[in-house]
């Protein structure tokens, strides 16, 4: 009998490794194997046109649909995965997801866009197509329809059975974290460095409270009250729109073009134009800064970035079987 070779060895091993590598990642991200494109073929095959038709009429209505619609979808994806939980009301007998406290500047536009889209979605496919699904719809088409890449979304996540507010702290990325903290939010979803920096680019739209920022214009530190790391224009013009802190004020994240979805976030940094601490952070620290310039430098190369990010942010915690269902409306339980 012939010996096997060493090339047949190795390609072996790499089998094995990559086997275990696959395993590895179905057991982070439970359910994601359950997705795939077209989930809705058979069963509800213009939902992608019916959610499209729905998102466009609320960016018409305001811009503040796009920022509020994919914040959404990220503050859901974070807290117990992509399950529509966030979207779910308080009830007497339980204070849910959307009420926790680092959740309460979850802007309304964006719930509405999401009940929209799923009453029209419910009046062509009843009992159909789950929240999640639909939520991971409208932020595509809310990114897309502001400039930002269209990429294929994966279906066929259900909705969760569970909203608390108590599972929310420590889940979300916060914006005065170091690095290492930021990171290690990341990996406990199963996402990376590369994936933290591409996903930082939804700041390219929306707004912020003063009060997530305001320590970097007049608390920073003893003896400097303002971050050195903003520019000083850019700090100059935050302290006028945030005068002593102006806890409740909303800034731009991204005063050079806030109705698009675009690589000019990662320009800003450049600039020292970073709203958030977490903002400026990924051009400071060495490890994240090579990035930020390749997606400055480049729109191909922020597009597929972000949408390579964001497809994987979608796998997060995807509830299949008994562990979700399909709500008939997304803010309660069936």
């Amino acid at each position: 009998m012939a010996r096997p070779s060493a090339s047949s060895k190795a390609s072996s091993s790499s089998l094995v490794i990559l086997a275990i590598v696959v395993a590895a990642a179905s057991l982070a991200q439970p359910g994601a194997a359950d997705l795939k494109l077209n989930y809705y073929a058979s069963t509800c095959p213009n939902v992608e046109t019916i959610v499209r038709g729905a998102v466009q009429q609320r960016v018409q209505a305001t811009i503040r649909t796009v920022g509020s619609t994919v914040r959404l979808f990220f503050h859901d994806c974070f807290v117990e995965g992509c399950d529509a939980s966030v979207l779910i009301d308080s009830t007497p007998g339980n204070q849910a997801e959307k009420d926790a406290s680092d959740n309460k500047s979850l802007a309304p536009e964006g719930f509405d866009t999401v009940r929209s889209a799923k009453a029209a979605v419910e009046a062509a496919c009843p009992g159909t197509v789950s929240c999640a699904d639909v939520l991971a719809l409208a932020t595509r088409d809310a990114i897309s329809m502001s400039g930002g890449p269209f990429f294929q979304v994966e279906l066929g996540r259900l909705d969760g059975l569970s909203s608390r507010a108590s599972s929310v702290p420590g889940q979300l990325p916060e914006p005065n974290q170091t690095m290492d903290q930021l990171l290690a939010v990341f990996k406990a979803h199963g996402l990376d460095m590369s994936d933290l920096v591409a996903l930082s680019a939804a700041h390219s739209v929306g707004l912020a409270h003063c009060s997530k920022f305001a320590n970097r214009l007049y608390s920073f530190q003893p003896g400097q009250p303002t971050d050195p790391t903003l520019n000083p224009k850019y700090a100059q013009f935050l302290q006028s729109k945030c005068p002593n802190g102006g806890a409740d004020n909303l800034v731009l994240m991204d005063q050079a073009s806030p109705a698009q979805f675009d690589n000019q976030y990662y320009r800003n940094l450049q600039d020292g134009g970073g709203l958030l601490g977490s903002d400026e952070l990924l051009y400071t620290d060495n490890r994240t800064r090579p990035m930020v310039d390749s997606l400055a430098n480049s729109t191909a190369a922020f597009n597929q970035a972000f949408a390579d990010a964001i497809v994987r942010l979608g796998r997060v915690g995807v509830k299949s079987g008994r562990r979700g269902n399909i709500r008939k409306q997304c803010h309660v339980f069936n």
